[in-house]
């Protein structure tokens, strides 16, 4: 089977160079269903690339946890405490020591039975007996450890394993993830729709306060179940690239006009619309709500001992909800008596709109990407954690200045800068106090920096960055020949807020302030870099810097 679309840009197994993208080679892991109300697990291979058995200085093919943070602008922490269930059906007998590899691999802390991360039970709650193992289970048991594991990598995981594919048994093992505390729940598989589904609602999936993720499908335009409860976040797919954007991703709908592969999407036949949902070309509940990468030709490293022999590149909508999963728990605790899906509707601007591409012919947004709501990729994509907070919910967020020793008053700490650049001298006055940070000012070429890491918390509404600046010149003439940029480091994104440069000298000091609304919910890096040329001196002078947010 191949399916067009763009190879990551991460190494490939050196024995075989990246396939062009329109002959990229996938199956899927689970067979189709042959009975009613069985589901089938939403996890493709890539067969085109020959898996790799864990090595020392292994590079393993796929995108790793760093590229979906960067991606999605997530934190490298959070969700410390927090459980999120993986779903699936009958047994991963590696499952542990496969996701111990995985984990080992890219940096991330163990996460085992021993210390507490790991559990894993059957679909009653019990440590045993455990289901039959099945091969092809255990490979999306694999894809969705290990997706968690890079999203949340604080995050405790409890794999309930379903006795077998029914919807019955997977449904009794959501609620059975429910009762034991899990706020997150992930669900990589689906079925077809049927006139019961409505009583399945109520019996598997009518959690409020616990965000409840579901594959959209793979098989292209058309709705499958149990993606289309109005009760779950369902989760659609999308290609995911490199690009010389400011963003340095961009994404498509994962799919092609033709259908017949690619991201679920539709309208439901049966599930009423909930609340939240306002799109006019659908009566009933529409597919999907949000979307993450889950194209194969931009797929993920997984590793897999027990139906394949180590790393392999995974993708499918299996992907994307344990990913969104991941999400949910790095937001906080869902607001009880709510529904998650219904919050990153009231979040717009915290998500990436995906504009272009198809999953099908269907004529309508229900098939093609368009801006705002579309079938295919829903309200868009993770742009941080903010969409994924609901009213109320998660950690609350305190009125409160962020940035550590604002004055630099404590000497450097917690900021990293050039050796000198925090300062008591008299060659430049403070704004206040006594210490300021003082930018270049040689007169010769150099170069100083100023940076600080901070976090900003999913439930604030507003960001406001402001410090003092002084600007103190050699350099009179009309060309900008030093320069100050104010940079935010997102990820591997910096963007520059403002440049100064000695066309900007004035006396004394002038307040400078940013709205930094769009990285709510992000861990982000401030910094500030001068850079002066070979004569005549310029001084960047910053004090009394802020990060007020509410």
């Amino acid at each position: 089977m191949a399916v067009a679309g763009a190879s990551p840009a991460v190494a490939a197994p050196a024995a075989a160079a990246a396939p062009p993208p329109d002959s990229v080679q996938f199956r899927h892991l689970c067979a189709a269903p042959t009975q009613p109300e069985a589901m089938r697990c939403h996890a493709l291979v890539r067969t085109d690339i020959s898996p790799l058995a864990s090595a020392p200085n292994i590079v393993p093919p796929g995108y790793g946890p760093s590229d979906l943070r960067s991606a999605y602008s997530l934190p490298a922490t959070g969700g410390a405490g927090a459980t999120v269930a993986v779903v699936d059906a009958y047994d991963d007998p590696n499952a542990e020591a496969d996701l111990a590899v995985y984990r080992a691999q890219y940096g991330l802390a163990p996460c085992t039975t021993a210390n507490g991360c790991f559990s894993k039970i059957n679909e009653n709650g019990s440590t045993s007996p455990l289901p039959a193992p099945n091969a092809a289970w255990a490979g999306e048991t694999s894809l969705d450890l290990d997706t968690v594991s890079a999203v949340c990598p604080s995050c405790k995981i409890l794999l309930v394993e379903a006795n077998s594919s029914s919807l019955s048994d997977l449904g009794t093992a959501v609620n059975t993830a429910v009762r034991l505390g899990a706020k997150y729940v992930s669900n990589s598989y689906g079925g077809s729709e049927s006139s019961y589904d409505p009583t399945f609602d109520s019996q598997y999936f009518n959690h409020p306060g616990v965000a409840i993720t579901v594959s959209a499908g793979d098989a292209g335009y058309g709705v499958e179940y149990p993606a289309a409860s109005r009760y779950v976040t369902a989760v659609g797919g999308t290609s995911l690239i490199r690009s010389a954007t400011t963003r340095g991703w961009s994404e498509t709908v994962w799919g092609t006009p033709l259908g017949g592969v690619g991201t679920g999407s539709g309208c439901s036949a049966y599930d009423a619309k909930p609340s939240w949902q306002s799109d006019s070309g659908c009566p009933r509940r529409t597919v999907a709500d949000v979307s993450a990468v889950a194209d194969p030709a931009t797929g993920v490293a997984v590793y897999d001992t027990y139906s394949a022999p180590g790393w392999q590149v995974y993708g499918g909508t299996s992907v994307s909800a344990p990913l969104i999963a991941g999400v949910y728990a790095l937001a906080g605790t869902p607001t009880a008596s709510t529904y998650p899906s219904a919050y990153p509707y009231t979040h717009l601007s915290s998500l990436y709109d995906v504009t272009s591409g198809a999953n099908g012919s269907c004529g309508t947004y229900l098939c093609t990407a368009r801006a705002g709501y579309d079938g295919p990729t829903g309200l868009g994509t993770p742009h941080g954690t903010a969409a994924f907070v609901g009213s109320g919910g998660g950690t609350p967020c305190t009125a409160q200045q962020l940035l550590g020793n604002p004055g630099f008053e404590n000497d450097t700490a917690p900021w990293t800068a050039t050796p000198g650049v925090v300062d008591n001298s008299t060659g430049e006055p403070p704004h206040s106090g006594s210490w300021k940070a003082w930018l270049d000012g040689y007169g010769t070429t150099h170069t100083d920096t100023l940076a600080q890491q901070v976090s900003i918390g999913p439930a604030c509404t507003t960001a406001n960055l402001s410090f003092w600046l002084h600007i103190d010149t050699a350099d009179t003439g009309t060309t900008a020949h030093d320069t100050l940029k104010v940079e935010l480091i997102d990820g591997t994104t910096v963007s520059t807020l403002a440049t100064y440069s000695n066309l900007n000298a004035v006396a004394g000091y002038t307040q400078r302030s940013f709205s930094l609304c769009p990285y709510i919910g992000k861990t982000i890096t401030l910094r500030f870099t001068g850079v002066e040329d070979a004569s005549l001196q310029t001084s960047f002078v910053i004090d009394d810097t802020a990060l007020n947010v509410s």
